[in-house]
C-alpha cells in the first residue's frame, strides 16, 4: 500500500462527538498479548506524533503553520485518549506494566531481525536484553504483589527470566548517545525503526515516570523508579539514531507516514475484530493527516513528497508475535557489552578508569540497596526461589542459579562470556 496514492478524507471528518471518542475497553481474561502490545504501541506513537507537534509549533512564528499543525494535533490527541481507553479498570498498573516490557521485547526483537542497518540492529540488541530483564524484575514483583504469574498475561509467548540483569544498565550518560542515521542514504526500513522504536520507548518511560509514585508497596515504587531512568536512556540511545538533519516539516512528513505503517500494520494483524475495525478508522484519519503534510511541505519549502520520502510504498506489516529463539541468541552473544560512547564493548575490554565503572560506583555503592535486585531477594526469600518461565535453562550459565539474584553479568569483567553482534 502507498499511502500517498489513497484519496484522504477531510481532516475536519476525522473528529468525534464524546459517546464516540469513549470505546469498549477488552476483556483482561480474554484478549489476545499482542492485542494489548498494540494499544500501547498505537498509544505511544500517538503520543510522539501529538508532542512533536507541540515542539514545532514552539520553534515557528508562522501562525498560519501553528494553526494547521493545531488542527491536526487535536485529532491526534482524540486518537491517543481513545486507544488509552481501551485498557480496562479492573486491570491494575503492574499487570499493565507486563503488557508494556511484552511489546518492548517483542517489538525489538521483530525491528532488528529485518533491520537493514548493522549500526541500528547493534542498538536494538543492545537494548532488547535490558526490557527483557525488565521484564523479568515485573514479573516477580506481581507474583508477590497480586499472587499473578505474568507467563499467564504473556501468553508464554515472552520467556521470562534473567537477561542482563538491570543493575547492569546503569552508564554514564554520555554513553547513551549515538551515531544518528545518514538521512540521504538510510533506508526507508530504517528510519521506521528508528522512529517506531523511540516513540514505543519514551512512551515506556512516560508510563513508569508518572506510576512510580502509585506502587503498592516501596518495593514497587523503587522498581519503578529505578526502571523508568534506565528507559530515558533507551530513549536517549534511540532519537540519537534518528536523522537530525531533516527540517521540521520533512519530520512531520515521517511522523504521519510512521503512524499510517502502523496504523496500517495493526489492520493487516489484529485478532480482534472491534480493534481490527478501530486501527482501519485510525487509518483513514492518519493518511488525510499525512496528505497535509505533503501539502505543507509543498507549501512552505517548495518539496514534493517524493523528496522525503522516495518510495511511499509500505514494507511488509509490522508483525508481533513470538520471539523466544533470536533473544536467547542475543542473550547468549551480547550480554556482557555496555555502551562506550557511540560503541559497545565487552566489560571486560573497558579500560579500570572507564566511566562505565565510575558511574556504577555513583549508583549502585552497594548491591543490597538497587532495587532490582531487591525484588528477586525478596522473592527467593519468601518462595525458596525466584518466578520464572522458561522453555529451557536460561543460554548463560551464570544466570541459571534461582536460589541467588547474579549481579555481575553485564557489569564486572569476565562475568559471562559474549562473542559479538551480527548483523543481518
Amino acid at each position: 500500500m502507498n499511502p500517498f496514492l489513497e484519496k484522504p478524507k477531510s481532516i475536519l471528518s476525522s473528529f468525534q462527538n464524546w459517546k464516540q471518542l469513549y470505546p469498549t475497553p477488552y476483556n483482561k481474561a480474554e484478549v489476545d498479548p499482542y492485542t494489548k502490545t498494540r494499544i500501547i504501541l498505537m498509544n505511544g506513537t500517538e503520543f510522539e506524533a501529538n508532542w512533536f507537534s507541540h515542539q514545532f509549533a514552539r520553534h515557528t512564528a508562522d501562525n498560519d503553520l501553528r494553526r494547521e499543525l493545531a488542527l491536526t494535533r487535536e485529532v491526534e490527541k482524540q486518537q491517543q485518549l481513545k486507544i488509552s481507553l481501551l485498557k480496562p479498570m479492573d486491570e491494575s498498573a503492574l499487570e499493565h506494566t507486563i503488557a508494556y516490557e511484552q511489546l518492548a521485547v517483542d517489538l525489538t526483537a521483530e525491528l532488528a531481525k529485518r533491520e537493514p542497518d548493522c549500526y541500528v540492529k547493534k542498538a536494538l540488541d543492545f537494548a532488547l536484553l535490558e526490557d527483557f530483564d525488565h521484564l523479568y524484575r515485573y514479573a516477580n514483583l506481581l507474583e508477590m504483589q497480586q499472587g499473578i504469574e505474568a507467563e499467564r498475561l504473556v501468553g508464554r509467548y515472552t520467556e521470562i527470566m534473567p537477561g542482563r540483569p538491570t543493575i547492569s544498565h546503569h552508564r554514564f550518560p554520555k554513553d547513551n548517545v549515538k551515531r544518528g542515521l545518514n538521512g540521504k542514504k538510510a533506508e526507508k526500513q530504517s528510519v521506521l525503526a528508528t522512529m517506531i522504536i523511540t516513540a514505543a520507548e519514551q512512551q515506556t518511560m512516560n508510563y513508569y515516570m508518572n506510576i512510580t509514585n502509585f506502587g503498592r508497596s516501596d518495593t514497587a515504587r523503587r522498581l519503578y523508579q529505578e526502571i523508568a531512568l534506565v528507559e530515558e536512556e533507551h530513549v536517549t540511545q534511540y532519537e540519537s539514531l534518528m536523522n537530525a538533519e531533516a527540517t521540521w516539516l520533512e519530520m512531520l512528513l515521517w511522523h504521519e507516514y510512521t503512524e499510517c505503517y502502523l496504523y496500517w500494520s495493526c489492520y493487516k494483524t489484529e485478532t480482534d475484530r472491534a480493534i481490527r475495525a478501530l486501527w482501519e478508522q485510525n487509518l483513514e484519519m492518519e493518511i488525510a493527516q499525512l496528505h497535509k503534510a505533503a501539502e505543507l511541505l509543498k507549501k512552505y519549502e517548495g518539496k514534493e513528497w517524493q523528496e522525503v520520502i522516495p518510495d511511499g510504498e509500505f514494507p511488509k506489516p509490522l508483525s508481533l508475535h513470538e520471539n523466544i529463539d533470536y533473544v536467547r541468541r542475543i542473550l547468549e552473544s551480547t550480554v556482557q557489552f555496555t555502551g562506550d560512547r557511540e560503541e559497545y564493548t565487552r566489560v571486560e575490554k573497558l579500560p579500570e578508569d572507564a566511566d562505565f565503572f565510575t558511574w556504577q560506583k555513583i549508583t549502585n555503592p552497594k548491591t543490597e540497596i538497587v532495587p532490582s535486585h531487591c525484588v528477586i531477594e525478596k522473592r527467593i526469600h519468601r518462595a525458596g526461589k525466584d518466578y520464572r518461565f522458561e522453555v529451557a535453562p536460561n543460554p548463560i550459565e551464570e544466570l541459571r542459579c534461582r536460589t541467588k539474584d547474579n549481579t555481575e553479568v553485564g557489569r564486572k569483567p569476565d562475568a559471562a562470556e559474549s562473542t559479538d553482534f551480527e548483523c543481518n
